[in-house]
């Protein structure tokens, strides 16, 4: 096939017409598969601070069966939010892997929140209980709610949600939201919070545990979003030890996740080892985490089908990359 002379350009607006949710499920399935049969390369992790907290990263990799090549810079900027704009921002640049040529640049913000709110619809798929119908939320923000959006989806016996705010305030927003789709009330005490749900989710930017260790039940499953830095937690300490603990990546989880306050020598199972579904039931009282850092086969999948449905539907924009 003779390469493409143009670089295909999605802003959001085009990636929030094109991504749904059943698509980036689909995708980020198959980016966990690749990268535990390791027939998908994640590439060294660039995460580096660039004073206060502003922080720069790189993720990378490739798929060759897929033909799949690209990065994704992101990072976090939190003097944005002055200007009234995001602070997480991200591009994801999709490359030819036989010639090296650019194929498109894309908008990562969107594509990010989709994946990881996808990566906790299949942890609460493959490690929650399936009659699970309390659900516990740290976070009110657009992480906490793609995350609870996923839950919603993929765990139909969901019907009541306690969320917890860092202000100790309630959310307005978030209960106007979802109210429509479960009975969602805000909780002023975390641990009584912990101890009713059946689900827990933090996706916070701590770096102190939530909530304590006594109050998670036999039986619980906890979706760690937010621990994606070395120093990040928000899990007490002697959970992890007392759990079946499931990582995205196995190196990237000790290094930046959850995992980093894990023993030495803990066992960590990936999520893509649990999948097709057949073959593994999560033992009825264990507590389950998984620990989510997000891989650059994620963005990759997601980026390789805007790419392909862009072209069937004529969105975007194309520019002249002569070679």
């Amino acid at each position: 096939m003779t390469p493409p002379h143009d670089l295909l350009l999605l802003d959001n607006a085009d990636v929030q017409a094109l991504l749904t949710h059943d698509d980036t499920l689909r995708c980020v399935r198959r980016a966990f598969e690749a990268h535990s049969a390791r027939s998908g390369r994640t590439f060294p992790l660039v995460r580096e601070s660039l004073g206060g907290q502003t922080v720069f990263g790189i993720k990378s990799g490739d798929i060759a069966a897929d033909q799949a090549l690209g990065l994704k810079v992101a990072g976090f900027w939190p003097a944005n939010r002055a200007l009234g704009k995001d602070a997480h921002q991200a591009t994801i640049l999709l490359v030819d892997p036989a010639t090296g040529r650019p194929l498109g640049l894309f908008d990562g913000n969107h594509v990010t929140s989709m994946r990881t709110g996808a990566a906790g619809g299949i942890g609460i798929q493959r490690l929650a209980r399936p009659d699970g119908r309390r659900l516990c939320l740290f976070g009110s923000g657009v992480q906490a709610r793609i995350q609870l959006d996923y839950a919603l989806r993929v765990c139909p016996s969901l019907t009541q949600v306690d969320y917890v705010t860092a202000q100790g305030q309630p959310s307005p927003a978030l209960e106007a939201l979802f109210s429509p789709r479960c009975d969602i009330a805000h909780a002023p005490h975390a641990d009584t919070a912990v101890a009713r749900a059946d689900i827990v989710v933090t996706a916070t930017p701590s770096r102190q545990p939530l909530f304590s260790r006594a109050a998670v039940r036999p039986g619980t499953h906890i979706n760690a979003v937010g621990a994606d830095t070395k120093g990040k937690r928000e899990l007490p300490e002697g959970l992890l030890e007392q759990a079946l603990l499931v990582v995205d990546d196995t190196a990237q989880a000790r290094q930046l996740g959850e995992a980093q306050w894990a023993p030495t020598g803990y066992p960590l199972r990936e999520i893509g080892t649990l999948l097709p579904d057949a073959g593994w039931q999560r033992p009825a009282d264990a507590i389950t985490v998984f620990d989510m850092t997000g891989i650059a086969l994620q963005d990759l999948t997601v980026a390789q089908s805007l790419y392909l449905q862009a072209g069937a539907q004529g969105r975007g924009r194309r520019v002249a990359w002569p070679w």
